[in-house]
Parts: C-alpha cells; structure tokens; sequence
C-alpha cells in the first residue's frame, strides 16, 4: 500500500458489528443512502451537506471506510468517496436496502 493509500478492510473480512455501528449514526445512514442511489458512481466528499466540523466529517469517512461500507480515495485535490455495494452485497446481501428501508 502507497503512503498516501487509505487503507480498506477486504470484502472476506467485512463483519456485520463494525458495519452496523457504523450505520447507528443518522448522518452516516444519510452518506450511505445518498450513495445507494448511484452505487458505481463515486462522489466528492464535501459534497454531502453534512452539518458538522471537519474534523468531525473526517472521522466519519474513516469510521464508513474502516467498517468496509465504502472504497475512499485521495485524488490529490480532494477525496472521494462510493459505496462498497458488490462487497456488501457479496458478504451480507439485503443488508444495505433493509438498513435504508428501515430509517
């Protein structure tokens, strides 16, 4: 891995506590709703409207990227951010839609 490559749990380690705490949070839900609607797209980061600091924006990324619900790139003039839908989907099918159904 590269200095400047953000680290991701591979789809064969994905568990469901890491991945649900990381959902309990509503503004994190909101991130991973607004991505289930386009799952191969990536977006910008700053983006999301979220109201909240950038530290707290930042650790939210790393708490979504480090439970294995999204792929987090720097391009250098920024970060981007897309849903780990196939992974999901591959390792707990249905959960991502029943977590969206449900909020």
């Amino acid at each position: 891995m590269a200095a400047d490559e953000l680290a991701h749990p591979p789809v064969e380690e994905l568990q469901v506590g890491p991945i649900l705490l990381a959902l309990a949070d509503a503004k994190r839900r909101r991130v991973v709703a607004e991505l289930a609607e386009r799952p191969d797209e990536e977006r910008r980061c700053a983006s999301f409207e979220l109201t909240v600091s950038k530290s707290s924006r930042t650790r939210h990324w790393r708490v979504l990227r480090e439970a294995g619900l999204v792929y987090q790139r720097d391009a250098g003039n920024g970060l981007f951010i897309r849903l780990r839908k196939a992974d999901l989907d591959r390792r707990f099918p249905g959960l991502i839609e029943a977590v969206i159904a449900a909020d």
